[in-house]
């Protein structure tokens, strides 16, 4: 790592301003504030800021239910976000949101841009329209029956029992979901943002380095099977900016959530006229400045591709970085709300400590995009056994020596130079791996110093030295050994612990910096020990799971959370849109039921190479094993779709005329997995 200060602007996804911050949000904000506070303890100049997202038919009609105005409901929910972020040490510069003045004007001048510069491009579409309320339906906005599996009460974009997807026009007895009226088909002007247009420029970004391998490859599927015009309109009434020069016209709430980065930080800017907008937003100013986004892996079509884009095209600086993270299960499986494992950060806070997630989710946290397990057994356990075992103890079985008979003074040198110094040498690595968001890699080597220090106090035994007459000074060397390990260990863990970092930082009567962790502390007089962490009772995990079960027990179906909820209508397609399918023969490897699904069986698909799990509604025609070692056609290229029982990477191809009558589309004898049909 450079030792020259570096100008840092850290994001993180906005919350959306209809709902709670729940543990899977803390995951992505933990992630970014460890990074943030690893490099403002190396001395570099970082703002670190986010926003709610406050836009959006969602937040409009939550409002209205709940018999205030959206301005009304974005302000309560922002002060509910900031105190749960707070109260998990979540180190923002600033918080902010889209609805404001900075971000209205921000918005309509990229736009005005990009339409100058011909990147939009406008014409008329079709869409449902609820006669009653006046107002065009985006997808989960309409309710019907399914048209491929016919069950009842599905949203206009995906079919919840058998994972179909279609167009909200598709359903069969549509109604609105907004007022219970059949909705009617009218015409629309809309604008498009040209991505297409860009699609040389992004190919060359993304491989650049700006984004992940794993994304960077997921990308290029995206690339293959072509970029597509964005619809950037909403027709009132809706909740947003609207779009400047056509009245009645809204921006699409993903058009100004991004732009919430700019708007946030220009904000920040006015209370703080130290601070340079332009440093970090100008194309001019990229070598000066790094910018980066966290995000998670749902939002990455956005972040990836829409956003760079729109920043390229409006003449501002592209992201140094796009960090995506994957998802949170909840001991093993998707969070529940049954289970009372889909749990919000004010009931986890409301029974837990919050720097022990800090620390769980750092232990577990890669730069990948694995999904991460909160295990809670295992997650009682880790703490525990680390945190309070191995390190605070540390800490606890010198300090009464030191106090007691020394009058908190430690040693005048320090007894073992070679074992400091390896303490400090560790220091090397670690900082990579912080660096390179590799924070479990640091737990780990953090985790073998701190056996490695009580190895040494379990050998050099101070509370036998204690008995023996005349080993005073001894016994003062050992036990000034063992603080001065504990104090380069909770240096290395104060990004991930900064409430720990402080407790210790009283005790220690000093200062845990980066570099002074060099020197031994030595003719140094620390405080009176008095507990620094408290173990974990198992009972408050029960009693929080508990908690979330009551919280949530009068919740139905779920609406959605957020802006992905309002994806575009897709347009007709034609010819060369039919063949990019990729129809590919595969071989069931397995196949099993999913007792919750009734029409549903989850298959494992050899694809030549490659296992794709897919999940098919065809429990009613087949039974599991009849299909095992069965060869079938499934559509190879289609994105993968996350689903209630897992994700599903594929389709497979069926004909029939009811659920009973399905009949599974099987190769020419000799086809062989991977084999491409179309």
């Amino acid at each position: 790592m450079a030792n020259d200060s570096r100008n840092i602007l850290v994001t993180c996804a906005l919350p959306y301003a209809n709902g709670s911050i729940h543990l899977g949000h803390m995951l992505e904000h933990i992630q970014a504030d460890i990074w943030v506070r690893y490099l403002r303890m190396r001395g570099h100049n970082v703002h670190f800021i986010c926003a709610d997202d406050a836009h959006g038919t969602p937040i409009m009609l939550k409002a209205q239910q709940m018999g205030m105005t959206p301005e009304q409901m974005i302000e309560e929910v922002s002060k509910e976000h900031q105190s749960d972020f707070s109260r998990f040490n979540i180190s923002f510069d600033h918080y902010y949101s889209t609805h404001s003045e900075e971000n209205r004007e921000l918005a309509g001048y990229i736009y005005t841009q990009l339409k100058q510069n011909g990147y939009i491009q406008s014409r008329t579409i079709s869409q449902l329209f609820d006669p009653q309320k006046e107002m065009f339906l985006p997808d989960r906005f309409v309710k019907g029956i399914c048209p491929r599996c016919k069950s009842e009460d599905q949203y206009g974009d995906n079919c919840d029992n058998c994972g179909a997807t279609y167009s909200p026009t598709e359903l069969i007895n549509p109604t609105s979901a907004v007022s219970g009226a059949e909705p009617v088909m009218k015409k629309t002007e809309h604008f498009f943002f040209d991505l297409p247009q860009f699609e040389s420029m992004l190919k060359e970004w993304v491989h650049s380095g700006s984004v992940q391998e794993e994304m960077a490859n997921k990308l290029s599927e995206w690339f293959e099977t072509g970029l597509q015009q964005w619809d950037i309109t909403r027709d009132a009434p809706y909740f947003g900016f609207e779009i400047p020069d056509a009245p009645g016209k809204y921006f699409y709430v993903w058009l100004d959530a991004p732009i919430g980065y700019m708007s946030a930080f220009k904000n920040l800017c006015s209370k703080r006229p130290e601070l340079d907008f332009d440093l970090f937003w100008k194309k001019e100013q990229e070598a000066s400045s790094e910018l980066y986004h966290f995000i998670g892996k749902d939002i990455v079509y956005f972040h990836s591709l829409f956003w760079p884009a729109m920043l390229e095209g409006s003449g501002f600086r592209k992201p140094s970085n796009v960090f995506v993270h994957g998802y949170i299960t909840v001991n093993g499986s998707k969070m529940s709300k049954s289970k009372g494992t889909f749990i919000k950060a004010d009931t986890y806070l409301n029974h837990l400590d919050p720097e022990c997630l800090r620390y769980y989710y750092a232990a577990k946290l890669s730069n990948r995009i694995d999904d991460i397990d909160l295990n809670l057994e295992d997650f009682v356990q880790r703490v525990n056994s680390d945190v309070v075992n191995k390190l605070v103890n540390l800490a606890s079985r010198n300090a009464g020596f030191i106090s007691k008979r020394f009058d908190g003074m430690l040693a005048e040198s320090c007894a073992e130079p070679e074992l400091y110094q390896q303490f400090v040498e560790a220091g090397e690595s670690i900082a990579a791996h912080f660096e390179a968001r590799e924070f479990g890699k640091a737990i780990r080597e953090i985790m073998a110093l701190a056996d490695e220090a009580n190895r040494y106090i379990d050998e050099k035994a101070p509370w036998v030295v204690a008995k023996q007459e005349g080993q005073e000074q001894q016994l003062q060397a050992i036990s000034s050994v063992g603080l001065n390990l504990f104090r380069v260990l909770m240096t290395y863990l104060k990004p991930v612990m900064p409430e720990l970092a402080a407790r210790s930082e009283a005790f220690l009567n000093c200062e845990l910096s980066w570099d002074a962790r060099v020197k031994p502390l030595t003719s140094h007089q620390i405080s009176r020990f008095k507990a620094l962490f408290t173990r974990i009772d198992p009972s408050h995990i029960e009693k929080m799971v508990e908690a979330s079960k009551h919280e949530l027990e009068q919740v139905t179906k779920p609406q959605p959370s957020g802006p992905l909820a309002e994806e575009p209508i897709a347009d007709e397609i034609g010819y060369d849109d039919f063949i990019k399918l990729d129809l590919r023969v595969a071989r069931v490897i397995s196949a099993e039921g999913i007792p919750e699904a009734k029409k549903l069986l989850k298959l494992q698909l050899d694809l030549g190479g490659e296992t794709r799990q897919v999940f098919a509604g065809i429990k009613a025609a087949y039974e599991p094993e009849q299909l095992v070692d069965k060869l079938v056609v499934m559509v190879a290229n289609l994105a993968p779709r996350k689903m209630r029982f897992g994700v599903s990477e594929g389709m497979v191809l069926m004909a029939g005329s009811d659920d009973k009558e399905l009949k599974i589309i099987s190769p020419e004898t000799g086809a062989k997995p991977g084999q491409r049909i179309l």
